[in-house]
């Protein structure tokens, strides 16, 4: 009676867990409502671990529950550790390679629990038979492209490999070749009768492929798409939860797999739509795959530069004022400033508003984040599609640390990034670029918008120009 208790508790606490996280997910949809949503997913997640280990203690009892326990008290102590270690010294900046390298984690966790049902898979599990091995290659296959492709996207991002994608000869032949390798491998796999040496085989085989895929997938895209590559890994971890689900027996794991899995996948889908670009085209070539990074001698002109307290001048006599932070802006931690800026400007009765493109930065939301720590109202903060039409009516415009999401090469037949739309600033009567230097953007792509006759250069560190304008005004 006691099982049967104690398994009818932990189905509802299941039931419960997945519709807050449910609810997160609406909630994390929307700005005001995103700290109720992670609140939920928190609370959420707090009830699915307890009622887990609850039921691991119990299921077992042959085992030794004090020592059950003790196991999992050890594993969930040096995830802790390392989590709270990591988590407090990442930087905002930092938040796309500590999300690649956790989705690496998930990976490698579907891997592991693949190879371990398979050699001592429970009762359940055995008289599945063949569908049960169906699931323990699918989840191996999953798990290893995500854990090799989330570990490449992690050394990209963080500027430890290089950002330009790997072009090998025939790439996409290799990518098919080694889909059909693998699925030829599993109709061998899924006839074998039990734990065998061939089976054993195959499983490692098709390891060593997916993880060699997964590397060579994330390697060949070029950095001007790692907003979708992160979201698409997301996508993956998110499956590959949802398989390790299934080989478990866990209805949650597979709720919240498929739940991780689909959202990951849509908004691979919004960022796609973003950039005007295809899910298959992203994952065939990303862009800036010529390599096009230009040099002094490419550049298209003459620039311009300006001041500080020129461009407080400027301010002082506009009107109308949009700001289009990129993934500098994150660099220089300068949102504190330009919300104190903001502050400062609608004060005097200057409309400032927030122009934010979908792949601003290296993560998707990245600048809505950024803003909303520094206190910037939402509702001055707007998406591309809603300021795009108003740029011919605004005085100035500050491009704080953006590059190829204003590039208006993006227009133009035959450019790298060709048919990414961008937000149109050079309609504005003055442009103001905060930059370090002339360098290219995060896709190598040169920028015709710095050599335009309204555009001015502000150089220097974003922070440090945005406290100058701020003492200017």
């Amino acid at each position: 009676m006691l099982g049967i208790g104690l398994n009818s508790i932990v189905a509802l606490a299941y039931i419960a867990a997945a519709l807050l996280f449910i609810y997160a997910l609406a909630g994390l949809s929307n700005q005001e409502t995103a700290q109720k949503g992670n609140n939920a997913g928190v609370i959420g997640m707090t009830i699915a671990v307890a009622a887990t280990i609850a039921l691991a203690l119990t299921s077992h009892p042959d085992r030794g529950v004090l020592v059950t326990a003790i196991l999992i008290a050890v594993a969930m102590a040096a995830g802790a550790v390392i989590g709270i270690i990591r988590a407090k010294r990442v930087e905002m900046t930092g938040m796309p390679e500590l999300i690649a390298l956790l989705h690496s984690f998930v990976g490698l966790a579907a891997v592991l629990v693949g190879y371990n049902s398979y050699l001592a898979p429970d009762r359940a599990s055995a008289a599945l038979g063949g569908f049960h091995l169906g699931e323990v290659f699918l989840g191996v296959f999953i798990g290893a492209v995500t854990f090799t492709g989330s570990i490449i996207a992690y050394l990209k991002l963080s500027g430890k490999m290089k950002g330009a994608p790997l072009t090998l000869p025939g790439r996409n032949l290799l990518n098919l070749a080694a889909i059909i390798i693998s699925v030829v491998l599993m109709v061998f796999f899924v006839r074998q009768d039990g734990v065998t040496g061939l089976g054993i085989t195959l499983l490692v085989v098709m390891t060593i492929i997916a993880l060699a895929l997964g590397l060579h997938l994330v390697a060949a895209i070029g950095g001007g798409d790692m907003p979708v590559v992160v979201s698409m890994l997301n996508s993956y971890s998110g499956w590959a939860a949802a398989a390790a689900g299934f080989m478990l027996g866990n209805d949650l794991l597979i709720i919240t797999g498929a739940l991780v899995g689909s959202s990951g996948a849509y908004l691979s889908y919004i960022m796609c739509k973003a950039m005007n670009r295809s899910f298959v085209s992203v994952i065939l070539g990303g862009f800036g795959s010529d390599g096009a990074v230009a040099s002094k001698d490419e550049e298209q002109g003459e620039y311009r530069e300006i001041t500080a307290s020129e461009t407080a001048q400027l301010l002082k006599d506009a009107s109308k004022v949009m700001i289009t932070p990129g993934y500098g802006m994150a660099v220089a931690q300068a949102q504190y400033p330009v919300a104190d800026l903001t502050k400062r400007l609608r004060a005097s009765g200057v409309d400032v508003e927030f122009g934010i493109h979908p792949v601003a930065g290296r993560l998707p939301g990245h600048m809505n984040v950024l803003l909303a720590e520094a206190k910037v109202p939402y509702d001055i903060v707007k998406e591309m599609d809603e300021v795009n039409d108003d740029f011919g009516d605004v005085d100035v415009v500050l491009v704080i640390g953006a590059n190829d999401t204003v590039n208006p090469a993006a227009e133009e037949p035959g450019s790298p990034i060709a048919g990414m739309p961008v937000l149109r600033v050079w309609e504005a009567a003055n442009v103001v670029v905060f930059k370090r230097s002339m360098a290219t953007g995060y896709a190598g792509v040169q920028n015709p918008l710095f050599f335009k006759d309204n555009t001015q250069m502000l150089f220097g560190d974003a922070k440090a120009s945005v406290e100058a304008i701020i003492s200017a005004l």
